[in-house]
């Protein structure tokens, strides 16, 4: 079966991987989509310093079952998604119900073998069935939604709610999405004009560049771009009394102590998500046709042509991109 390789940052390949048998709750899976995130992005920038090379990049998938161990409950041809994230179900984070802060934790595509290869096994506790009237085209989005879906749950969003959004890549973009649905009166920020014409399609949402929301406040503010500049203006849109909610990766910024001390603000850390619940919720958004995701894909290409898709994906210009591993008909 052929997938990607990624030697070292930068050196991605093609290469023919030897399927491996399963273990007796083990299922393997035969992809349909793959979506390029901003954490593959990062990796193949040599920008996280826990990944591991090489490695087998990617974790964002919709397949299909197409054979099953003794003791994995799924039907062959069932489509399924996984989370590519462990947990152990030992630690104390487990234990408490926080699974995505698992002491344990590998990610698949960061420090342990990733999906973007024709075929996969994986432990079937990881695997979730997609729903038969959910879209290909959707259920790829069910993880990286579930991100959002599970820092929403920190605030209190309603129809009325004042909220910034700072970030219009593709987690900015399901977060304007779930927000506009929720009813909130949104401003989307971004230092790129370019990305504002695909927030319009979502809905009737202000955009703003980062200079052109100086001296305003909002209710809510989800930093979504991991960026430092964006962060520490995080703290100035809030409301005194108000939230926010750090969804972006920034390996360091500075923050105002006393502003936000006397803002009383709240200040919310959110990472990944907790494995089945806030997927269940992300299909149960994502099922609903006024539910609208159709601006968050911008392209789609073959997975053998994956440097293209790659190249798309790093120069920061587009929505989701997606790798379509269908076999040709």
């Amino acid at each position: 079966m052929l997938g990607l390789y990624l030697k070292n940052p930068s050196e991605i390949e093609l290469r023919e991987f030897v399927s491996t048998s399963l273990k007796d709750d083990e299922v393997k899976i035969k992809l349909i989509y793959g979506g390029i995130c901003g954490s593959d992005v990062s990796v193949f920038k040599g920008k996280i310093a826990h990944a591991t090379y090489p490695i087998r990049p990617g974790h964002e998938i919709v397949g299909e079952i197409t054979d099953v161990g003794k003791g994995a409950d799924f039907e062959i041809g069932k489509r399924v998604v996984v989370t590519p994230n462990s947990f152990c179900e030992e630690c104390e984070y487990c234990k408490s119900g926080m699974p995505n802060i698992c002491s344990n934790k590998k990610s698949l595509g960061v420090n342990a073998d990733g999906v973007f290869s024709q075929e996969f096994t994986i432990s079937s506790k990881y695997v979730l069935p997609v729903p038969d009237e959910l879209t290909d085209e959707k259920a790829v989005l069910i993880e990286p939604f579930a991100v959002i879906v599970h820092a929403f749950q920190k605030v209190q969003i309603t129809k009325g709610t004042t909220v910034a959004i700072i970030g219009c890549g593709t987690e900015g973009m399901l977060a304007i999405t779930l927000a506009n649905y929720l009813g909130a009166n949104i401003t989307a920020i971004d230092i790129n004009p370019f990305k504002f014409k695909k927030v319009r399609e979502i809905g009737n949402i202000r955009t703003a560049l980062p200079q052109e929301v100086k001296g305003e406040t909002f209710d809510i503010v989800i930093e979504a771009a991991g960026a430092r500049a964006s962060v520490e203006q995080s703290v100035d849109l809030v409301k005194p009394g108000g939230s926010l909610v750090m969804v972006g990766l920034t390996p360091e910024a500075t923050f105002p102590v006393t502003q936000m001390v006397r803002k009383e603000l709240t200040l919310y850390g959110s990472i990944i998500y907790n494995f089945p619940s806030d997927f269940l919720k992300s299909i149960e958004y994502l099922i609903q046709d006024d539910f609208n995701v159709d601006a968050i894909i911008s392209k789609q290409y073959k997975f053998t042509d994956y440097k293209q898709a790659y190249e798309a994906a790093v120069s920061g210009q587009y929505g989701k991109i997606i790798l379509d591993f269908k076999e040709d008909k």
